[in-house]
């Protein structure tokens, strides 16, 4: 079988349910986390390990749909879409599938736990930047009605609303960072420096989820802006 038919199999005649599938892998990856910080909190890293090798596999697949896409995507396929457009808003998410890599990666290497008083308000601060990057996925999801109605109308109204909500949720996400931050200064001096140093790193990371979603849904709209 051709490379060319692979890719058709693969993603079918719609332009753009190759970065649809990305994204759905991207957002599962994410929401790996959530279990995933449960059993560090519990200190059990025999299912943190578990759980780390999951979202590592999740991201791999994101990776096979993001090369297939780069390598296979030809000019005239994006008839609707700008191919430089489509490749800006693949390699935004796939960022935010590499960074929840990242701090899995991280915190299971040094077997990093989280200080007690802040583990609410860091739970609550990841489950936000999950939200965000599901709001970015659901952005995506309405690219074939967008392609269907030529980019214009109803649906452009409700796609920027969507958007709109995922910049929502991304303040949000900044306002519980920075309680986040203030709750751990206030107890960092009773712990490891370097063991402060992770943890800031961690927060920023998980930040960072939120940030790039909202990059996505900011490239997404600038796309309907064309």
């Amino acid at each position: 079988m051709s490379s060319s038919n692979y890719f058709s199999r693969i993603f079918g005649n719609s332009p753009v349910s190759p970065l649809q599938k990305h994204i759905e892998k991207v957002v599962l990856c994410v929401e790996e986390l959530i279990p995933y910080f449960d059993a560090v909190i519990k200190n059990d890293w025999g299912k943190a390990e578990k759980i780390q090798n999951n979202l590592a596999a999740l991201e791999n697949d994101a990776d096979e749909i993001k090369n297939l896409l780069r390598m296979q995507l030809p000019s005239s396929l994006f008839m609707p879409m700008d191919r430089r457009d489509v490749l800006d808003v693949l390699q935004l998410q796939d960022k935010i599938a590499n960074k929840a890599k990242d701090i899995a990666g991280l915190v299971l290497g040094r077997k990093m736990s989280l200080p007690e008083s802040i583990c609410n308000t860091y739970i609550e601060f990841l489950n936000r930047c999950v939200d965000a990057t599901r709001q970015t996925q659901n952005a995506i999801n309405e690219l074939d009605e967008l392609v269907a109605a030529g980019f214009r109308g109803n649906e452009v109204t409700r796609v920027k609303k969507m958007i709109e909500e995922l910049h929502v949720i991304e303040d949000e996400t900044d306002k519980i960072q920075i309680k986040l931050r203030a709750e751990l200064y206030k107890i960092e001096k009773d712990l490891p420096p370097v063991d402060v140093m992770f943890i800031y790193k961690i927060i920023e990371w998980t930040g960072d989820l939120a940030d790039n979603a909202q990059s996505t849904g900011n490239r997404l709209q600038l796309m309907i802006a064309k």
